[in-house]
């Protein structure tokens, strides 16, 4: 059916498509038209949570947790909503997401527009989903870089309660100089800084939620080793690699290669696997690594399985191929 959709969708302007196609969505799912599709993939185990399987939803897609009873139906084995910061914030003035679809490519630079991390807690406690849910955490665009750490410490506290694992993002292009947290000893402090706080909510809770970091794919050797190894020496749960990438030399010539924001979809696939194969041969099976970026069929999927990723996160792919691909990489993930 999305097959016949997508023509239609494809003529409203990225960002108009993207929330109708998801209303659409919750709307089908109210009405009971969408039937939760069978797991066809292994059961993995993930930063000690149980998955159905190891095919789960990037955040981006449902920023304020709008949707997850109804994308929980396209039989996603996780779940990530996000990112949310402590504040409500507008994000980049539009347009800021654009198609490339020759490419399977989508530009956005859309600045961690949400509505606060209390309208997504409001949300999830209205959602029926029971399976397993990130909450992406990021710092709103005012909160100078250096002060960085206070939003996240938030939002890790408000969220904890919520949240089956916690996803800090320092990896987005779209909010000014969040990149220089990947540094190694901004990240140090920072990554410290949450561990610490997730320890004290563990003893207060009475239960540990992991927690993972989101790195871009614009890193070179030195700077992934240097990564690897903090994640390491503070004890995070996981990696996801990767975000967007600001490189759009993969577009040549393309009149929107000019358009600032991050690059997603198929030309980002060897970058981010590039950083995936690197993160594996360093850390080995001591933290469980998320593959994201440039999934559009299956095979792309479990290939960032073989190159030793635990499980895989889609996005970009299902703008183009819609809930099949979910299928076809839980096929692929055997």
């Amino acid at each position: 059916m999305y097959s016949l959709l997508r023509p239609l969708i494809f003529r409203l302007e990225p960002e108009q498509a993207h929330h109708t196609t998801l209303a659409m969505l919750k709307l089908a799912a109210r009405f009971g038209l969408t039937a939760p599709v069978p797991p066809r993939s292994r059961p993995t185990e993930l930063m000690g949570l149980q998955l159905s399987n190891p095919v789960g939803l990037a955040a981006g897609l449902d920023k304020n947790g709008e949707y997850i009873d109804a994308l929980a139906a396209l039989g996603f084995g996780f779940i990530e909503i996000g990112t949310v910061t402590p504040r409500p914030q507008d994000g980049n003035p539009q347009p800021r997401l654009f198609r490339l679809p020759e490419q399977q490519a989508i530009i956005n630079r859309m600045g961690f527009n949400n509505h606060g991390i209390d309208a997504a807690i409001r949300n999830i406690e209205k959602s029926a989903y029971r399976g397993i849910l990130g909450i992406n955490i990021g710092k709103n665009a005012v909160t100078p870089i250096e002060n960085a750490a206070d939003d996240y410490l938030i939002c890790l506290e408000k969220v904890y309660a919520h949240a089956d694992y916690i996803t800090v993002n320092i990896s987005s292009p779209n909010t000014k100089n969040l990149r220089a947290l990947q540094g190694g000893d901004e990240l140090t402090a920072l990554l410290t800084a949450l561990k610490d706080k997730q320890a004290q909510l563990a003893a207060s809770h009475g239960r540990y939620v992991p927690l993972a970091v989101k790195i871009a794919p614009d890193l070179d050797e030195t700077q992934i080793a240097n990564i690897a190894h903090v994640v390491q020496n503070v004890e995070m749960d996981g990696i996801i690699a990767t975000n967007t990438t600001i490189d759009k030399t993969a577009l040549g010539n393309h009149p929107l290669a000019q358009e600032q924001g991050g690059l997603s979809g198929l030309p980002v696939r060897e970058k981010s696997n590039l950083v995936l194969r690197r993160l594996a041969e360093i850390l080995g099976s001591t933290v469980p690594i998320i593959g994201v970026g440039g999934i559009v069929c299956g095979e792309d999927a479990a290939e960032k399985l073989r190159l030793g990723a635990t499980a895989v996160q889609l996005y970009s792919g299902l703008i183009y191929r819609g809930p099949e691909l979910v299928r076809e990489c839980m096929d692929s993930c055997r």
